[in-house]
Formats: structure tokens, sequence, C-alpha cells
């Protein structure tokens, strides 16, 4: 392959944990068979344009730091469809077979909707190019329906109707180029869909809005003959006060209440949840226990700050957490790891967004061969399997199958008695046998 951007980087290879290389894998070997499948196939990672390709690492505080030799002086159609081909040698490099991006972080914004339309299709044109050229597939696309002033107060739930439309004219669009690259899924956030107070509020009008967006949205598919996973993905605050997905429970409670559950999944992201108040193993756990679960933002956050920080994830603990709930619903069947993360403000050359990718699928190799290990080692299922038997038979079963009421509950009580003691939760004994993996 070519090297053009990044001459002085070689195609990433595995070397094994014992290697001193930082421009190497310690753990990641794509071939390599866990549990009946390889890695590459059980991780899908995914690189986030957004942030690997148009990420300036300009803070509050300060402008932009990053060095990206390969920029123009201007955001032009021709700079955008150049940029496509530095994203493909860098997945190329790593060996990341996926991509995700928002319309307009492909393609500049026009002065009219036509211009817009007209400058994504022309980058598709490329992204359709070097598609075929590497087998690279576009994981999920999605609209950035957040940045421009006109969604200032919001799209699908904006309290004007003109704005509303023209997301839905941006979306379509968006959906168009998703369907002709081949799009695996597409992904619905609502960064600007909430509010700053509810004095100039409606909370009722503005989710029937947004409901009756993403049900435009599936007719549309169903119209183009996009087969494609719909997502949504929570987040709690950030830009707005109250974002309407602010987490996993209330995305599923949306998704029935309006009749969308059989349309979208959900896509979570790490930290997200930790704005949310919740670990990431919560989220995935709730998505995944409703057959919600689609794909997830691989990402963290600092604990410590209450913004959205995605840094890329290193915590090998959070890693095989994530696996474990992963493997546990039998791995993705839509979506993947995407690394919606950026590099710090300080790690501005082009070799560090390299070392940042290496480090996030090292650390979710390790996060797989030890949560595939736990699996097949089966202790920790079988403690808890073991504590919720009691529904296996019996009166439990009877409840389970909801085929007692209270009445019939109040005279088993009668007949048997108080309960005895129940057995220990044993956390701590759990704590220690993960531990004993990592």
């Amino acid at each position: 392959m070519s090297s053009e951007f990044f001459p002085e980087i070689p195609v990433i290879a595995y070397e094994g944990p014992d290697s001193k290389n930082p421009l190497a894998f310690k753990h990641y070997d794509a071939q390599a068979t866990v549990g009946g499948k390889t890695m590459e196939e059980h991780l899908r990672f995914s690189m986030a344009y957004w942030h690997t390709l148009r990420n300036g690492l300009a803070d509050p505080f300060g402008v932009p730091t990053a060095v990206r030799p390969w920029e123009g002086a201007e955001d032009s159609v021709e700079n955008a469809q150049h940029r496509v081909r530095v994203a493909f040698e860098f997945m190329e490099k790593t060996g990341i077979k996926y991509y995700c991006f928002h319309d307009r972080d492909v393609a500049p914004e026009g002065a009219t909707l036509a211009e817009s339309n007209a400058n994504l299709h022309a980058v598709a044109d490329v992204l359709e190019e070097e598609q075929k050229r590497t087998g690279i597939k576009l994981l999920w696309g999605t609209a950035c329906l957040f940045a421009h002033p006109r969604y200032n107060q919001g799209a699908a739930t904006s309290p004007y109707a003109d704005v509303f439309a023209y997301a839905a004219a941006q979306v379509k669009t968006a959906m168009d180029v998703t369907l002709r690259l081949g799009g695996e899924g597409y992904t619905f956030w609502g960064g600007r869909e909430g509010y700053q107070t509810l004095l100039n509020t409606d909370i009722g009008r503005e989710l029937k809005h947004l409901a009756r967006f993403l049900h435009m949205a599936v007719d549309y598919a169903k119209a183009i003959g996009f087969g494609g996973q719909f997502y949504i993905e929570p987040k709690p605050k950030e830009p707005t006060k109250h974002q309407y997905d602010s987490d996993a429970a209330a995305c599923l409670n949306f998704l029935r209440e309006f009749d969308l559950l059989d349309h979208l999944k959900l896509n979570i992201e790490t930290n997200h949840a930790t704005l949310a108040g919740h670990t990431v193993q919560h989220e995935l756990e709730v998505a995944a226990a409703a057959g919600a679960l689609g794909s997830v933002d691989a990402n963290t956050g600092d604990e410590m700050l209450g913004w959205d920080t995605d840094q890329f994830p290193t915590n090998i603990y959070m890693t095989t957490q994530i696996m474990l709930s992963l493997l546990r619903m039998g791995g993705f069947t839509t979506g993947g790891l995407n690394f919606d993360a950026k590099v710090r403000r300080e790690s501005f050359e082009p070799v560090d967004l390299f070392h940042a990718h290496i480090g996030g699928m090292d650390a979710f190799a390790r996060g797989l061969k030890i949560a595939q290990a736990i699996i097949d080692d089966g202790r920790l299922d079988a403690f808890v399997s073991e504590r919720y038997s009691s529904y296996d038979s019996g009166i439990g079963l009877k409840i389970a199958n909801g085929e007692v009421g209270f009445k019939e509950l109040e005279a088993h009580v009668l007949e048997n008695g108080e309960p005895g003691m129940t057995p220990s939760g044993r956390q701590e004994m759990l704590e220690n046998l993960v531990n004993d993996f990592l």
C-alpha cells in the first residue's frame, strides 16, 4: 500500500505482549480465535471520522493544536475528498475495517441545502472508491443536527416547524448516502433534543414530534430499501441541560411508548453512561435485557470531571465488563466498537492518532480474552444462575409463568411460614474471582 500521508508509520502488526514497540499490537491479533470467532469478528472496530479526521483539539480556553499536514487552508470539497484518502490510509495501517461519520464531518456545509447535498455526494464518490479499493465498510452514518445555529433549540424537537423540516431533509440525504455506501446502520443522537429550561418547553409536544420524526425515518428507509439497523444513542446532558435520550432506560421507555422498539436499538457510549451516573456495564445490561443492544461507542470519561471528555479506553477492567455483556448476548449481530474518542490536546502529532487507537484496540483485545476465559470457567455464571434458581421450580416457577397472584402467594406464605435466611450475595468473593483473571 502507499504511504502518502503517514510515510514513517508502518502497517501496525501484532508482535505479542513482550514487544516494546509502541507502534505494534501487544494483544490484538486480528485473526486469532477466541470462543470460536476471530478477534476481528468479535470486536468489529470502527474509526470515528469526526474525532480522528476532524477534531482540531481546541478547548473552551485554547485554539486548536492538532498538526495535520494534509489539511488545506479552506474547508472545500476538494480538501474533503483529499481527507478521505488520509482516513483510509489510516484505517489500512491500523487494520480497522469500519468507519462512522456525520454528514458534515465528511463534506462541508454549503450556502443552501442543495449545495450541501451536492457536496456530500461529491465526497461520497471518493468514499465509495476507497471502500471498493480497501474492503473497508461503513458501520453507520448519521446527520449532524446540533452544530449549525439553526439547531440552537433542537432539530426534531425544535419549536419551529421549518427547522424540523430542514432536519428531515438533511437526514434524508444522509440516509441516501449511507445506503449508497452500503452502511450497516444509521444512528440518531439527540444532541439538542432536550431543554435548557422548562419555562419555555412543552415536553409532551416535543417528544411526540421526535417520535414522528423517527417514524418518518423508518418509513423512508422502507421506501428506499435501506435494511440497515437504526440506533438511538443515550446521553443525559451536554450540550443541553437535559436531553430526552438521557440513558438506556429512558430511551427504551420512549421507544416503547411511541411504538418504535421494533425499529431502533441502542448505541451505548461509555462516557455518556458516566454522565448519566451509571457504569457502561449497567447501560449495556439494561439494553441487552430488552433485546435492544445494538452497537457501542468505545471511549471513556474522567469520573472526576462533569463533561464528555471522550478519551480512548485503556481500563482493562472496563473493557472486560463490556465484553462480558457482549459475549453473553451472543456478540454483535449489528454494530461494533466505534472509537468515539479523541486524543488529548497535548497529543497533537499524527503519530498520536496511532498510539491512541493501538491502545484502545489492545485494551479491548485483552478484555475479550479475559471475558471469554471467565465465561469458559463458568463459576461466575453458575453463581448467578444458582442465586435465581428458586424461580426455576415450585412457587417461583409459578410466579415467573404468571400462574399465581397475591391471593395464592398469601396462601403460600401462610402455609410455609417465614422465608429462611437468604444466602450471602458473596460480592467480595466474586470480585476476587474476576480479579484472578485480570
